[in-house]
């Protein structure tokens, strides 16, 4: 049977419906592509689940177990410190991370029930019902991380995560170093076996531990420091051995075999067991009226916290994390977790710490971690009875010291000694007034040093390299050569409103102190990006200066927007197209020409033939 031919490779290639067709599919496969970028944008667990190894599993495996294990006695610690049961802190721990490994992007970040927003729930709440186990206070708490779950959420949706902003790299050192110290410190009670009041000043600490030198549990102690030998040894000698696993087990065996806890080592003790079924927080008006603004306070402040945890470990291994999807993670986590009877939870500092030195390369840690606790909430809360709380502050202070950023101080004393005073600012303001302060004290500081910048700006008198048409500060390059009469500047920042008036002061300085009389002027523009009214406005009034005084105005590297403005103002126009040059070059060789010529003419004109000019004698 003769095979019927179809058309040959050339027939479609000219075939206006072959080309159609394909065109055609071209575009679907495009917006497809597209469509899964944005799923994956919004849903990371896609991205990072689309490539996960087993290489990947084995890290998230330890990191989940271990978080999880040390995450069952913090997350009751926390819960009462908010002043409610120790239950609803377990409940905080499930929900809101499952969720968070879906929607967020940190690869380390433990998310769940934190110290810095169990104070605040327990200063808000307290405010209207008396703190305690009521049911009341549970309900307003668990409405709480609602409210914060949509507000974050909300600014997420909107794309307010560029507020992280604010928070610069100084600042986060500053920050780390010292939230690092304040949290490992609070760990000394559980270290010394002796009660200290919580609090987020380390003087205040070290002060009390010294006055209950007395009352130091000899076992706790010992227990305590051998399980930060063996961390430290392990860390140094077998680093992928899962520490902190290896002495929960040395701790809790130790206890159990030699009865440790009836001689004074604190433990654990009993945990509550059972997980909630779903339901819908209270809504009642007045109260969330009454809410708003500690929820505010706390949408703010713990996405402040996250964010700045969560950037530092994102810098550590390389990767980046995108803000306003960060908020909308932790959003869905406070939402999710407020039907689970949760109260609020963000990044915490000392779980990311131990998460991350554990071997958490993806979400899934965060999502073994949820699994670990709803297995112990549901099934093995026996086993975590013995567990001495030395050995936890152990992990957590092995953790969180090695967050102590050193090696930014001394990267910083060496290449910018500005940025290591507002590390330096922000770390002694967070020692000094707590965590919440500092934060906004080092941000404050920034916005600060950048208004100054910009209101005064570096501002550079510009030579020629000989034999090259380059121009550049002859302050830091002394063979550059300047050109008589010529005054060429760059001028380093924006050019608005905050910094007109001390540019136009710096031009009358810097013509007054020439060497000889200035009869042009070139203004190198390639730093200024934009141009408001007021900036707009001091150009038209140099260049009617300029003209009254018989000296000339050129600009260069003038940006497209930035000349947009000066032709819907009239600038342009008025200084003329002329003036305007792609190089600082081009516009002092311009300016050159234009001075020679006209010191001819005056020469001629100054001459006592006027026959040389083509004039008859009268």
């Amino acid at each position: 049977m003769k095979r019927r031919s179809g058309p040959n490779h050339a027939q479609r290639y000219t075939n206006p419906r072959f080309k159609a067709t394909a065109r055609d599919t071209f575009h679907i496969t495009r917006q497809g592509e597209q469509a899964m970028a944005s799923i994956k944008h919004y849903l990371p667990i896609l991205d990072w689940g689309s490539r996960y190894s087993r290489e990947d599993l084995r890290g998230d495996t330890m990191a989940g177990l271990t978080t999880a294990v040390m995450l069952i006695p913090q997350a009751m610690a926390y819960a009462m410190l908010a002043g409610l049961p120790p239950s609803i802190g377990l409940y905080a721990s499930i929900v809101p991370l499952a969720l968070y490994a879906v929607f967020g992007t940190s690869r380390q970040l433990a998310v769940g029930p934190v110290a810095m927003v169990s104070l605040l729930v327990a200063t808000g709440v307290g405010a209207l019902v008396e703190p305690g186990q009521t049911e009341t206070y549970v309900a307003y708490a668990v409405v709480l991380a609602l409210m914060v779950g949509v507000i974050q959420l909300a600014m997420g949706v909107v794309r307010l995560g560029f507020l992280v902003n604010l928070l610069s790299h100084p600042v986060i050192s500053g920050f780390t170093s010292a939230a690092a110290l304040i949290i490992g410190f609070s760990q000394l009670k559980h270290l010394l076996g002796v009660s200290i009041p919580r609090s987020n000043h380390i003087h205040t600490i070290i002060l009390q531990a010294l006055e209950k030198i007395g009352d130091i549990q000899p076992i706790t102690l010992a227990l305590g420091v051998a399980s930060v030998v063996i961390l430290v040894v392990l860390k140094k000698y077998k680093p992928m051995w899962p520490r902190a696993l290896v002495v929960v087990l040395f701790g809790t065996l130790a206890v159990w075999l030699f009865g440790l806890h009836e001689q004074g080592v604190a433990i654990v003790g009993d945990v509550p067991s059972g997980f909630p079924a779903p339901k819908m927080p209270m809504m009642d008006l007045n109260v969330l009226k009454e809410l708003a603004p500690i929820a505010i306070t706390i949408s703010l402040v713990s996405f402040m916290e996250s964010i700045s945890v969560a950037k530092a470990f994102a810098t550590r291994n390389r990767y980046e994390v995108e803000p306003n999807q960060e908020l909308i993670g932790l959003g869905m986590a406070n939402i999710g977790g407020a039907f689970f009877s949760a109260y609020p939870v963000t990044g915490g500092f000392s779980r990311t710490a131990v998460n991350g030195q554990a071997g958490a390369r993806t979400g899934m840690a965060s999502l073994i971690t949820a699994g670990v606790i709803l297995l112990a909430v549901l099934f093995l809360t026996p086993l975590f009875y013995y567990l001495p709380k030395a050995v936890l502050a152990a992990i957590i202070m092995t953790a969180v010291f090695g967050l102590v950023d050193v090696h930014e101080v001394k990267h910083l004393w060496k290449v910018e000694r500005g940025d290591l005073a507002l590390l330096g600012l922000t770390f002694i303001a967070t020692l000094s007034f707590g965590i919440e302060e500092g934060i906004l004290i080092g941000v404050g500081a920034s916005l600060l040093r950048f208004i100054i910048s910009t209101t005064r700006p570096h501002t550079a008198v510009l030579g020629n390299l000989p034999g090259t048409a380059v121009y550049r500060n002859v302050k830091n390059f002394p063979e550059a050569q300047t050109t008589p009469e010529v005054l060429a500047v760059r001028i380093d920042a924006q050019f608005y409103f905050g910094n007109v008036t001390f540019l136009k002061e710096t031009l009358k300085k810097l013509e007054a102190s020439a060497a000889e009389p200035i009869r042009a002027i070139v203004i190198d523009a390639c730093s200024v990006n934009q141009l408001d009214s007021s900036a707009d406005a001091a150009l038209h009034e140099l260049r009617l200066d300029y003209k009254g005084r018989d000296v000339e105005l050129y600009l260069a590297n003038v940006k497209g927007p930035v000349r947009e403005i000066m032709k819907a103002s009239g600038f342009t126009k008025a200084l003329g197209e002329d003036h305007f040059f792609l190089s600082v070059h081009e516009a002092v060789q311009t300016a050159r020409s234009h001075i020679e010529e006209r010191s001819r003419l005056d020469q001629e004109l100054s001459g006592d033939d006027p026959g040389e000019l083509g004039f008859a004698p009268a």
